[in-house]
């Protein structure tokens, strides 16, 4: 038995049409939509199917498991929803999908926690800053800088995860299922933007749970509750000058391990800062280091310790990444993807590609060989 909905799921997984990815395997559309429209696959050409499944790289015993659950498009909300493709956009909660797939896993294998965070939609509006204020106290942090955000949101019973690299236009995204949180960070942007990522999903999780998170006005929100979280207000207050100029803010930056542009946003809005000495810090930020450059940035990625813990004991019982991956029948690549880049699941190519699918022009599947350890 082969299951056309988890053929479907790695299709998009590897950002692939109907049609293109109809072509890389020799068969035609027509087939493959067959395919993924028929319960039983086994009841149709196994070889053609095989051709399939060689293309795509997802082991056999990924297909050949239930019905998958999936992540719903409405429990997912993206920044850039409007210049995101709907093959992006199917990707990026794919990658969701399997975050639920190996943390089901993880769940049967190991003790997880249970979710310590508060729930801010009522009737009684609470303001995004006011809800940051009352989570850290919640929390136990005071006025305290976080070191360590991937770390305070595990503590605290959600699950994180890192997104491949063919999301690259999503920064990050989180949802609810089951009542456990889930949040999945893009790794490819700065390491102050992906702490800033983490806090704004934070921001959803807690302020979203039972209503849309989608729109503008939820995307505000979730920033100024990221801005509140990560800054506190009487912190802030208590170390920025009213005329502070860069170099004060870049230093400044590294003990809330936040963006020198964050910081200055976050100290015009506590109205520390006038809207011109505001622009003017901008506008110098911009002429010294560009859009993209960080100054002074922060070194080290902060990446899951709950994972990292997860593959060190298999490590330490003799687990072998292969047996895993039939386990789970989620590929290495995939699984390398959402563990932060794991060098347990990493596969070691000889041409250094990932085994993705390169060519829609082409017919023929990725070829790869792998050097062990």
């Amino acid at each position: 038995m082969y299951n056309s909905k988890r053929l479907t799921l790695a299709r998009e997984r590897r950002g692939l049409t109907k049609k293109a990815l109809a072509e890389l395997a020799g068969i035609t559309a027509r087939t493959l939509s067959t395919y993924e429209n028929t319960e039983n696959i086994s009841s149709l050409d196994e070889t053609t199917f095989l051709r399939v499944v060689r293309t795509l790289g997802y082991p056999i015993e990924f297909y050949q498991q239930k019905d998958i659950e999936c992540v719903s498009p409405d429990s997912v909300s993206f920044r850039a929803l409007t210049t995101l493709s709907a093959g992006k956009r199917n990707a990026a909660i794919g990658a969701g999908t399997l975050a639920l797939e190996l943390d089901k896993w993880m769940g049967k294998k190991f003790k997880q926690r249970h979710h310590n965070l508060l729930d801010f939609r009522s009737d009684d509006y609470v303001d995004p800053q006011t809800a940051a204020m009352l989570l850290r106290d919640h929390w136990s942090l005071g006025e305290l800088s976080i070191s360590n955000m991937v770390h305070l949101l595990e503590k605290n019973g959600v699950r994180v995860f890192s997104l491949a690299e063919n999301c690259l236009e999503v920064d990050a995204f989180s949802f609810w299922k089951d009542n456990v949180p889930f949040a999945l960070l893009n790794t490819m942007k700065s390491h102050e933007r992906s702490r800033f990522d983490a806090a704004h999903e934070l921001g959803h999780l807690v302020l979203h749970k039972h209503g849309s998170n989608k729109g503008r006005e939820a995307e505000e929100q979730a920033d100024k509750f990221a801005s509140a979280f990560l800054m506190p207000e009487g912190s802030v207050l208590a170390a920025v000058r009213p005329y502070a100029s860069l170099d004060d803010i870049i230093r400044l930056k590294k003990f809330w391990k936040v963006s020198a542009a964050a910081l200055i946003r976050r100290s015009y809005d506590l109205g520390i800062f006038t809207e011109w000495h505001y622009r003017q810090l901008y506008i110098e930020l911009s002429k010294r280091y560009g859009r993209r450059t960080e100054p002074s940035p922060i070194e080290e990625r902060e990446e899951s310790i709950v994972l990292a813990k997860v593959i060190s004991s298999l490590r330490s019982s003799g687990a072998q990444r292969d047996s895993i991956v039939r386990e789970i029948g989620i590929p290495s690549d995939e699984l390398a993807a959402l563990t932060f880049d794991n060098s347990f699941f990493r596969l070691r190519l000889v041409n250094n590609e990932r085994p993705t699918i390169k060519s829609k022009s082409s017919r023929q599947a990725p070829d790869l060989r792998l050097v062990r350890s």
